[in-house]
């Protein structure tokens, strides 16, 4: 699919217009930006795999805008035209965001890690618990409140 008819379906489906990375350079078929609410998620997900033919799950993490809450950003490549999808959505700080394992199996271990280090919560992940720090620890280290210097049990 080339990049102008990506971005005609994005616009035609979501009805908004896709960004780049960097809104002073031109659309880049490697760097296509597309924010949608969390109750679209999913849907944004499915649209990438199936129509934009992004199958390849390359990350998933999160940023922490403190008061303002989270954004979850997934990127989506497909393979064989170069074209890549990045996916974002704004979370409240006590939101939990869809699960994406469903299509992506390798989300499962990212969605993960994102519920240790951040404590965002992914609804319908089949096994979410810590991955990286022991099930007894508290908080997630990668918030901007988390208190550095709070005691926690010796890591093994």
């Amino acid at each position: 699919m080339t990049l102008e008819a990506a971005v005609a379906a994005i616009r035609e489906r979501f009805g908004v217009e896709p960004t780049g990375e960097d809104p002073k350079r031109p659309l880049d078929p490697r760097h296509l930006v597309l924010v949608v609410p969390v109750a679209r998620w999913v849907e944004a997900a499915r649209f990438a795999q199936e129509t934009l033919g992004c199958r390849y799950f390359c990350h998933l993490t999160a940023v922490d805008w403190k008061a303002d809450g989270f954004d979850v950003v997934c990127r989506l490549e497909n393979l064989q035209t170069g074209l890549g999808l990045t996916l974002k959505t704004r979370l409240g700080r006590d939101a939990a965001c869809p699960s994406l394992t469903d299509l992506y199996r390798g989300a499962s271990w990212m969605e993960r890690e994102c519920y240790d280090l951040f404590g965002i919560r992914f609804d319908g992940h089949p096994d979410l618990r810590r991955i990286l720090l022991p099930q007894d620890w508290e908080g997630h280290p990668l918030r901007k409140d988390y208190a550095v210097d709070t005691p926690h049990p010796p890591y093994r």
